[in-house]
């Protein structure tokens, strides 16, 4: 650490991003905010990484979930680091609209960890997209900026504009399952130039937040129908809902 950067620190010290709380470097969380998180571990089901403890046992098969079972998504894997609760709200919004990008650093061993049994054997790195004029009006793209690091992280080449989101959504937020798979539909292209980067690889799609899978899945779509060999997703929290047989 510079002289300059201990100067810094002594005036403007390092704090939590979510309880506000002294902390010894930027990024870092509090005993109290990492005591509260929910992390996702096994057992889970192996397709899309939802979290065994939030069904029923009887609607487990194979280590599959009843969902990945009647409807077998089109990714490969989907795994998240955290359950996207109470806790784990703060740190993602910080981050998403709070300009909290000092915390990226700390996200990235929680995805090595929740992305081990894929990112070993991934080809490329690359980012959900965000439409430019929501781009614009964010400033920068979180799922990107998450890419980057876990990217030099683990030594695995990325692509920043390998898919294009064509279509001004509306923001998913509010919608229902069914609503906003009608809302991303054909939305996302995977631009010519770009095409014989990522035929046969094998590819981590990354983005901030799981909720109903339909952001992802369009976005799969648009890999395979251009020559990706497999799509695994890896994003940073999950919408967990229990789930009834």
């Amino acid at each position: 650490m510079t002289a300059f950067n201990k100067i810094i620190d002594f005036v403007l010290p390092s704090r939590c991003i979510v309880t506000g709380d002294i902390v010894d470097r930027q990024g870092v969380l509090s005993a109290q905010a990492w005591r509260e998180l929910n992390f996702i571990a096994a057992p889970q089901c192996m397709r899309c990484g939802l979290p065994f403890d939030f069904i029923e046992e009887s609607y487990v098969e194979q280590n599959v979930c009843g969902g990945c079972l009647k409807r077998p998504p089109i990714y490969n894997q989907a795994r998240a680091a955290l359950i996207y609760d109470d806790a784990s709200r703060d740190i993602v919004l910080g981050f998403k609209h709070g300009d909290q990008t000092q915390s990226v650093p700390c996200f990235v061993p929680w995805l090595r960890q929740a992305g081990h049994d894929f990112l070993d054997k991934a080809d490329l790195l690359m980012p959900v997209p965000l439409h430019r004029w929501r781009l614009l009006r964010r400033r920068f793209n979180q799922s990107a900026l998450i890419t980057k690091y876990l990217s030099a992280s683990m030594e695995i080449p990325f692509i920043l504009n390998g898919l294009e989101r064509v279509r001004h959504t509306p923001i998913q937020g509010y919608l229902p399952a069914n609503e906003r798979a009608k809302n991303v539909k054909n939305a996302f292209i995977v631009p010519n130039k770009i095409i014989p980067q990522i035929r046969h690889k094998r590819i981590v799609l990354i983005d901030d937040v799981f909720t109903t899978g339909a952001t992802i899945n369009e976005c799969t779509k648009a890999l395979l129908k251009n020559g990706a060999g497999t799509v695994d997703v890896l994003t940073l929290a999950r919408v967990v809902k229990p789930t009834r047989v």
